[in-house]
């Protein structure tokens, strides 16, 4: 986000940056991004962050706590996150009544979104429906292999690959927990959104072993633990799937031969009249070579850039939950702009 910033933006400016390190401390945030110091340094003091001048701050940190957000807001600073936040009506409702206390006080307005949850299993399924007659059901499928992902902390700290496979489940540990309910909160947004009258929403997880060991990165994925993870979010009236998420992730590129094969990225399917059906792939580019590492760092960059691009908006809307279904049409800040030379 900071060097689209620097680099894409006249409209925006950096005024600081929280970091989580000692190291980083106090560090200029040019130098942090391994070019000319740019005369904002970055520091690990919260408050020296909230008594920043600024407008809004981009909220995307590994694990997500209310309380930081909630003291961002009060202090008058617009939130855009990619961590939370992405459906309010179904948060937990003191968290939400803590949150639009926060927007009051600071008259200041919060967004959550990304790409899942965010933008494919959000914008884009009620885009679509726009040329909808009636809907029988939405199915967003997400198949990834995450060996080639350098933050081995999530894969394998938070997401817990590597672990035994019965210790995993939709309430195993405290992330588990967290990043299933934001899921859940996703398919209630569209049912929400487009009538459903959903009556439940369920979390269901399967985890399959490895059948032969895998280095992935500095991190061994012994044979028999967890490899594989298929996640179903489902929302169910009268006991009919209306809404499904299912995330087919492995570590190792094991895939199980009783799962379903989408092809590799997101692929949404409306079911009803007319039945439609996209896929979509995050690549550095289509037309040069580039590196697995470009390659996986480019699903990074549309995260950010959906709740970066959505920081104007986010400013101008009136204090209090600014959702997707809520917002104008996010589209590009930049666009064809010439970089200067």
């Amino acid at each position: 986000m900071m060097t689209a910033i620097l680099d894409d933006r006249d409209d925006l400016r950096l005024v600081g940056a929280r970091v989580y390190s000692d190291d980083k401390d106090g560090t200029d945030l040019g130098e942090l991004l391994g070019r000319d110091p740019i005369g904002v340094v970055a520091t690990t003091d919260v408050d020296a962050i909230l008594g920043l001048d600024a407008d809004c701050v981009l909220y995307t940190p590994r694990t997500a706590h209310v309380d930081d957000v909630c003291a961002l807001l009060a202090s008058g600073k617009n939130v855009a996150t990619t961590a939370f936040m992405f459906h309010p009506r179904r948060m937990d409702q003191a968290d939400r009544d803590r949150v639009l206390a926060a927007c009051e006080k600071g008259r200041s307005s919060v967004h959550g979104s990304g790409i899942n949850p965010g933008n494919l299993s959000g914008v884009l399924p009620l885009a679509l429906s726009g040329m909808s007659r009636t809907i029988d059901k939405i199915t967003l499928q997400e198949r990834a292999d995450w060996s080639v992902y350098e933050s081995t902390g999530i894969t394998f700290d938070n997401m817990a690959f590597g672990e035994p496979v019965d210790s995993i489940s939709p309430t195993a540990t405290d992330f588990l927990a967290f990043n299933s309910s934001i899921f859940t909160e996703q398919v209630w947004f569209l049912g929400d959104a487009l009538n459903a009258d959903l009556d439940e929403v369920t979390a269901t997880v399967e985890a399959v072993a490895a059948q032969q060991d895998h280095q992935i990165f500095e991190h061994l994925l012994q044979a028999g633990t967890t490899a594989g993870q298929r996640w179903n979010w489902r929302g169910l009236r009268d006991g009919e799937t209306l809404v499904e998420i299912e995330t087919l992730w492995t570590v190792g590129n094991e895939y199980p031969g009783h799962w379903p094969k989408p092809r590799h990225g997101w692929t949404l399917t409306i079911e009803g009249d007319p039945s439609m059906q996209t896929h979509f792939v995050s690549l550095a580019s289509f037309s040069r070579a580039a590196s697995m590492e470009e390659h996986v760092r480019s699903a990074n960059v549309a995260t950010a850039m959906q709740v970066l691009n959505a920081v104007p908006a986010v400013c101008e809307a009136p204090p209090g939950f600014a959702t997707s279904a809520t917002l104008p049409l996010i589209r590009s800040g930049s666009g064809f702009t010439r970089r200067q030379p």
